[in-house]
């Protein structure tokens, strides 16, 4: 899977690298007025990627297409959870990060993020990948194959920074679902910062502000 990816840097020669993985239905574009929020200057500059997911029929959806990063099979994501596409997009992030280790990036200078499913994807890749990464981002989200993740981690990755952010009002992903999730990483002994808001699916301004505060500790 190539996926086409949205590129933007705020400044020459970046130092860092933030990919962020889009929700169901949305694309790159999506969250590129949150990257414009962040003030990351202190850092040096920064690049932004944003990969847009393939289009894929989506069984809940009665089979419509649309971009998606893995089929959601029902409304238990827990018990129904498409392992083959989430592998086939694990390879796909795989394939992000190698490039921009390529580009001069080391990988502890790379954070991975994601909202919805781009949290799950960030959530199952980041812990994942051979080589310690800056840290990984979850918004609105969800662990999945949580069952596989004590076997399948990287021991590189077994500190790295989570920062965790759930509505307490979503309807989509429910918040015991997420909060379910940050304490099967806590038990896993992952360091996570967890955030509550008051907030549907979707990102408020606070978020937007503790995340920064994060990605500057995290990326310092």
């Amino acid at each position: 899977m190539s996926l086409q990816i949205l590129e933007a840097q705020t400044g020459d020669d970046p130092v860092a690298t933030v990919i962020i993985l889009h929700g169901l239905g949305a694309d790159g574009r999506d969250f590129v007025p949150v990257a414009e929020q962040l003030d990351l200057s202190a850092i040096g500059p920064v690049r932004f990627l944003f990969p847009n997911a393939p289009h894929l029929p989506v069984t809940i959806n009665g089979g419509y297409s649309m971009p998606a990063w893995y089929d959601i099979l029902g409304a238990d994501i827990v018990s129904q959870q498409d392992e083959a596409g989430m592998r086939q997009t694990q390879a796909a992030i795989e394939a992000i990060l190698a490039n921009e280790k390529a580009r001069g990036i080391a990988a502890n200078r790379i954070v991975l993020a994601g909202f919805s499913q781009g949290c799950a994807m960030a959530l199952m890749a980041g812990l994942r990948h051979g080589e310690r990464l800056a840290g990984i981002v979850g918004m609105s989200g969800y662990l999945p194959l949580a069952d596989k993740t004590a076997l399948e981690a990287s021991p590189a990755n077994k500190d790295v920074p989570i920062f965790l952010a759930h509505g307490t009002l979503d309807g989509v992903v429910a918040l015991p679902r997420a909060s379910a999730s940050r304490d099967a990483l806590n038990a896993l002994g992952y360091p996570v910062e967890w955030h509550e808001y008051r907030m549907e699916h979707s990102v408020c301004p606070q978020e937007v502000a503790d995340l920064q505060q994060w990605l500057l500790r995290v990326l310092a």
